[in-house]
């Protein structure tokens, strides 16, 4: 999928040809890796936060590239044998290059954003999309202003579809993101209290979200959950065009089916035998929850636009990731690894799935961060649900000074620890835990609760 020099200079400017024959240039690719950089690459110096793409420059240019993209500040390091685009802003000239790259796709864009179940969604639709043909998903964490491009930079020509996962802490990253990509269809899983304390409040939240619609194809659609009022208050300043609303009731609540107005996707998710039943199709998944069932709901939404045919395949097992929906059966306890990061609707859904299981429970609990102003509340707010569940014992890892505001302001257990060092986390769970309980560890990423793991007896 090669693109030209002529085809950048529209995008960026004239090249400079720094004493070379002013002859067209053809690319393979956009890099801005050093170390995984190709002579037939167009390689863009990067400047973030943590990190500038120049000060590996002089790599760059002793693996014999044809060109590259730098800021205006270092004209002079480029030798005379290379060609180089300069640019103001590189980060806004890699999310030019990566619109040129999207545009030659010819394949649906599948872009998925939401509060929590975003990247769990998106490893759903890699499997149940198989049938559609090679599908390129978002890899890792590859969720940001980087590495979506990076994603759409590596779709080859014969990928038949692509699922990007689209994260984001403040106002306008998903409107960057929706901009290179231009998808065909958008997800919104759900608004929750994540980044919270950065935006201020839910709706607010929900117009963040909501920008992922802003370069969504025209005769594209978006699917929602039904009865999100954040999202129904603010939709119509943001899309027009076709909307799917889905619901997932359980079992019991099957009777609410003809409350429903026509057009809404409706699953019907049995808890025991963990299956969904949707439209005339009964699916059997892997994954517990009846937060994972909704994910599994947006992603059937998702591949029905596309056409998927089901005859055939309604039992899936999709792979688990570590720090989510990872459940550990040792010879002692069952481990439920959902170390990856932590808010309290993703919380309490790990807490319903937990108590499903037979004998005790014990839960480690990381604190939650970016929660601002909401912080005390919505961890009051957590306890009182990890109480009302009946959990055996909760270790709560957090700042002293949370700690104390938690004690002047909840009503707390003598089943209820608060330790302040990790290290002495697996001392205590391991005093406590025996043969056939069960534990659960969940908490903000930055408390890297994963290191737990190999020190629970």
């Amino acid at each position: 999928m090669l693109f030209s020099s002529d085809e950048v200079n529209q995008i960026l400017g004239l090249i400079n040809w720094n004493n070379l024959d002013k002859d067209q240039l053809n690319f393979k690719g956009v890099s801005i890796d050093s170390r995984t950089l190709l002579s037939e690459d167009l390689f863009v110096a990067i400047e973030g936060k943590n990190f500038d793409g120049h000060n590996f420059l002089e790599e760059v240019f002793n693996k014999n590239i044809k060109a590259v993209v730098i800021s205006k500040r270092y004209i002079n390091l480029v030798p005379n044998n290379c060609a180089y685009w300069a640019v103001t802003d590189t980060l806004g000239a890699f999310h030019k290059l990566v619109l040129l790259r999207r545009r030659k796709l010819n394949i649906p864009v599948i872009a998925i954003t939401g509060s929590v179940g975003k990247t769990t969604t998106k490893e759903i639709m890699r499997e149940i999309l198989k049938s559609y043909g090679k599908i390129k998903v978002s890899e890792k964490n590859f969720n940001n202003e980087i590495g979506v491009g990076l994603t759409i930079n590596s779709c080859q020509e014969e990928d038949k579809v692509l699922v990007l996962e689209m994260g984001m802490r403040g106002k306008g990253q998903i409107e960057i993101l929706s901009k290179c990509s231009e998808p065909t269809l958008a997800v919104i899983t759900n608004i929750g209290t994540s980044h919270i304390g950065l935006l201020g409040s839910k709706d607010e939240i929900s117009k963040a979200k909501l920008e992922i619609t802003k370069y969504l194809n025209p005769k594209g659609t978006l699917i929602i959950p039904y009865e999100c009022n954040y999202l129904e208050s603010n939709l119509k300043n943001f899309w027009n065009g076709k909307v799917i609303r889905v619901k997932l009731l359980t079992s019991a609540q099957e009777n609410l089916i003809t409350n429903m107005p026509n057009g809404i996707i409706i699953g019907i998710y049995d808890v025991d035998t963990n299956t969904i039943k949707i439209e005339d199709k009964c699916f059997e998944i892997n994954l517990r929850g009846k937060h994972n069932a909704s994910n599994f709901l947006l992603a059937y939404a998702a591949s029905k636009e596309l056409k998927i045919n089901y005859e055939k395949h309604t039992k899936f097992n999709f792979s688990r990731m570590e720090g989510r929906n990872n459940i550990i059966h040792t010879k002692k306890i069952t481990l439920f690894d959902e170390t990856y990061n932590a808010s309290p609707e993703s919380i309490k859904a790990c807490i319903d799935v937990l108590v499903q299981y037979p004998g005790k429970h014990y839960m480690v609990l990381g604190s939650m961060r970016e929660l601002g102003a909401h912080t005390l509340k919505l961890h009051c707010e957590i306890i009182d649900y990890i109480k009302k569940k009946g959990i055996d014992g909760l270790v709560i890892l957090c700042e002293f000074d949370l700690e104390v505001q938690i004690k002047n302001n909840c009503t707390l257990s003598e089943k209820i620890k608060f330790l302040n060092d990790i290290d002495e986390v697996s001392k205590l769970i391991n005093s406590w835990i025996d043969m056939g309980d069960c534990l659960l560890i969940k908490g903000s990423r930055s408390w890297e609760l994963e290191r737990l793991i190999p020190l629970i007896n």
